[in-house]
């Protein structure tokens, strides 16, 4: 049996939150505390967010990334603190797990700010289809799940703000979140569907 929702069906869900706490880091000096948090857990919820680009020839650097547990999402401001070796490390480390979705942009984006490979990862477009769910968007994956929707409207807001906005913070935070929150439900109640 194949999973999927019409974008009619997503669109009368009620809205996600997320209620955890957001901590935002945009001083180096916080980078390491924020690690070694993060480190204490075997998997963490993984995305990313690049200022849009609207003209040709143009790109920019990820600007933010986000590291979720199930209660705290940490907001690395990229654009300010760089890409520090404490960050690069949890990244590249076999110890934690990192879930995200649609993963090769992010990779490619962080290979251009280290030589370290990222380790460990996993792709939720791939692993769904393990559990009959056709749709690959975070959206439609969670609303199937949770009967609940994403709220995407900051997708293309501007990541290298002097100061993220709280509707930014929320959206950040709860993408990360809700990859974590996918796997975790997947792993616990979800029966991988036979293939013949």
């Amino acid at each position: 049996m194949e999973l999927e929702i019409s974008k009619e069906e997503l669109r009368d869900l009620p809205l996600e939150t997320f209620d955890g706490e957001i901590i935002v880091i945009d001083r180096v000096d916080d980078v390491a505390e924020a690690v070694a948090y993060l480190k204490k857990f075997k998997v963490i919820g993984f995305d990313t967010e690049t200022k849009p680009v609207f003209r040709k020839n143009v790109t920019h650097k990820v600007a933010l990334m986000q590291l979720s547990t199930l209660d705290k999402c940490f907001l690395f401001r990229l654009n300010l603190i760089q890409y520090p070796d404490d960050l690069d490390d949890l990244i590249c480390s076999k110890d934690v797990k990192k879930i995200g979705l649609s993963l090769r942009d992010d990779f490619s984006a962080l290979r251009k700010r280290s030589d370290c490979p990222p380790l460990n990862f996993v792709d939720l477009q791939t692993f769904v289809k393990d559990y009959g769910i056709k749709d690959m968007s975070l959206q439609k994956i969670y609303a199937i799940l949770f009967n609940k929707k994403i709220s995407k409207n900051q997708r293309l807001s501007n990541w290298e703000a002097h100061t993220l906005k709280p509707s930014q913070k929320r959206y950040a935070a709860i993408d990360a979140w809700a990859c974590l929150k996918i796997y975790n439900h997947l792993i616990t109640n979800g029966a991988p569907v036979e293939t013949e």
